[in-house]
C-alpha cells in the first residue's frame, strides 16, 4: 500500500485557502449593487 503524501495534501489545502481569500478580497473590492435609500423624504 502506498503512503499518503501529507505535504501534497497540505499544499493543496493552503492553495485552496489562498484562492478563497483572494476571491473574498475581490468581492469586497467591487462596489455593492445600489440599494434603495431609506433616508429619502416622502413626497406628499
Amino acid at each position: 500500500m502506498a503512503k499518503p503524501n501529507y505535504q501534497f495534501e497540505k499544499r493543496q489545502r493552503e492553495q485552496q485557502k489562498k484562492q478563497k481569500k483572494a476571491e473574498k478580497a475581490q468581492r469586497k473590492a467591487q462596489p455593492a449593487p445600489a440599494a434603495p435609500e431609506t433616508n429619502t423624504p416622502i413626497a406628499r
